[in-house]
Formats: C-alpha cells, structure tokens, sequence
C-alpha cells in the first residue's frame, strides 16, 4: 500500500505491525491539517542561545569547580572537517570525521555523534573533544550537522540524521569501519534523536527522499546521553508552553495539546521492539532528562537486548561537556562497545 507523508510516497510493508501502522496514520493526519502547523519557529537565523561557553556560565553557579573540556591535540588522530554528507536542495549538510592512524585494526567501529540543543540550537562542534578522544581509543567518529528548527521543522532533522548513517555506511571500507558496528550517539535532543535512530532503522517512513537511499540505516549500537525516550511520558516536562514556547512545540510546529499523536509518533518509545540494538544511557541526576527510560529498557528485557545504565548522581543537564563528568563518560562508552562489539 502507498501513502504520502511530506510530499513523498511511502510504500507500507504487510510485515508491519499494528502500532508501526497506527503511528504512520499519525503522520498522514499531520500532513492533512498542515493549514494548521506553525510555522513561526522557522526564523532561517541560527539560534546561539545553547553552547558550550553559555552552559558552562549557567552551570557552574551551582557546580563552581567544572571545567569546559577543550579540544585535544593527539598525533594519532586526523581530522576531515566540514565533509559534505547530503545536499538537499542548494543546502549542503556538512559532517567532521576523526581517525586514528596508529591503531592497526583491520576494521573498526563508528560513533556517530549527534548534538543536543533542543533540537533548535547548539552545535557539532560542542563534542568535538569527545570525537577526539574516543578516535584516540581507536574509533572512527562522526559529527553531523543536521537542519534545525530555525530551518525546517520534524521531521527533517530525522532525515538528515539518517542520511548520515547511510553516508557513513557506504564510506565503510574508506574509513577502514565495520558496516555492522555503526553506533549512534546522542546528548541531549541528539539522545532522543540516536534512541529514534535505533528503534526506526529502515522503516520508510523516516528515511526521507534525500542522499544515498539504497543503502541501509539501521545502527548496531545506540548510546543515550540524558535523552528523552518519550515526548507523553508523565515523568517528563517537554512540551510546557505556559512560560515560552517550548523547545518541542518549535519542532513540530504544534504544541502536545494541539496534536498529541504526532509528539507521541516522534517518541523514540513508541517503536522500541525486538529490532532494536544493544543501548547505553548515560544519565545526569535531572529525571525528566530520561523520562520513558524504564518503559523502555523493560521492552529490551523482555527480548533479552542487552542495555547498560549509568547515572551521575548529583550531575547537571550538560554534565559530559565538563570535567568531572567527561573521563567517565568517555569510559563508559568505551566499555560499553567493548562489551557488545567483543
């Protein structure tokens, strides 16, 4: 069966089943009341007001004694910066690419690393340290920009970071990767954005149109960094519009009251199945951060996926942008892949 969702038509698989289905009606209805949809979010002026330099002001009022992670120097790591991953339209979307030259495995494993930001703001180049640092352990990182919702609304973002999984895929044996240990890597909206990456690998409906279709999105690993596992879950707080317009409502251009399927369909819980992959979270002390977390670990139980958590007690929001938190989460992660990559 043929539907259309964002001016493209999706092929729906009988193989499907009844809650993938019923989300993909979600997204037909969205389009049919896009009259509706706001589009005042879309300002095409890049929003600054999330980075590195402002967190660390915010933060450190109540933690004195952090420190910004700078970039790292080792000669055993090359860099590719601003490599152009997908051109949609005249936009063309850029990703950084850090190897190791000295470790002398025949193939390696990827981290692709996406921002957080709200899905608005901040910037690839927050976790370029972390990009650094775990190619000096010897993996192959990525860290793709992705249109945000200053430029497009959901589910554009979703598209581009799904390009950037197949982009790096189809350049495997460039990078000396293993196809079949593609990780995904998120903090924050970007831990949202990897746990939906792990839980809607290959279904068309998020694939988008654009760049290097023919080739597969699904990951093997997903590691979470105090990303929400559910826009409608009751522990969380994404999508209070009282004070400002929310971070989540910008992105889908209405508010939870106004369409609650839709930020119910963009929850990466809604899809968590037998299909997913092994996953890491990585967790600050702020429990909104991770509400559906619970849910969603219980589904990968119960199809004996195995899955890691790690919380930080005490720990603020943007805890692996600084030291004390940034070694341990570089740990954390390295064990974590060692574990399930052997």
């Amino acid at each position: 069966m043929l539907i259309k969702f964002c001016d493209c038509y999706i092929r729906i698989s009988s193989r499907w089943n009844s809650k993938q289905f019923f989300f993909i009606m979600c997204g037909l209805l969205v389009v049919d009341s896009v009259s509706s949809q706001s589009l005042g979010g879309i300002t095409a002026i890049r929003d600054t007001s999330y980075a590195t330099n402002s967190a660390y002001e915010k933060t450190k009022v109540d933690y004195p004694y952090i420190k910004i992670v700078k970039e790292f120097r080792f000669e055993s790591v090359k860099e590719k910066r601003n490599v152009t991953y997908c051109k949609v339209g005249d936009r063309k979307l850029k990703l950084d690419v850090f190897y190791n030259i000295e470790k002398e495995k025949p193939l390696k494993t990827a981290i692709i690393i996406i921002h957080g930001g709200g899905w608005r703001s901040g910037s690839r180049t927050q976790h370029y340290p972390l990009a650094q640092k775990l190619a000096h352990l010897g993996y192959v990182c990525f860290t793709p920009e992705y249109r945000l919702s200053t430029e497009a609304l959901f589910p554009a973002a979703i598209y581009d970071v799904k390009s950037a999984i197949r982009w790096v895929r189809k350049n495997a044996s460039k990078y000396t990767i293993d196809a079949n240990r593609i990780t995904i890597l998120g903090f924050s909206a970007g831990g949202e954005m990897a746990s939906f990456m792990g839980t809607t690998g290959n279904m068309p409906l998020f694939e988008g149109t654009n760049c290097t279709t023919d080739i597969q999105s699904y990951v093997n690993a997903v590691v979470d960094i105090d990303g929400t596992l559910s826009f409608v879950h009751p522990d969380g707080r994404e999508g209070d519009d009282s004070k400002r317009i929310s971070a989540g409502t910008h992105w889908f251009g209405y508010s939870k009251k106004e369409n609650p399927k839709l930020w119910e369909a963009a929850s990466p819980l809604s899809y968590v199945s037998a299909k997913t992959p092994p996953t890491l979270f990585i967790n600050s002390a702020v429990p909104w951060m991770h509400a559906g977390r619970e849910d969603y670990i219980k589904v990968l139980t119960e199809n004996q996926i195995y899955s890691e958590v790690h919380t930080f007690e005490g720990a603020p929001h943007s805890f692996c942008l600084f030291d004390p938190w940034f070694d341990p989460t570089v740990n954390y992660i390295n064990d974590f892949l060692k574990t399930i990559f052997n």
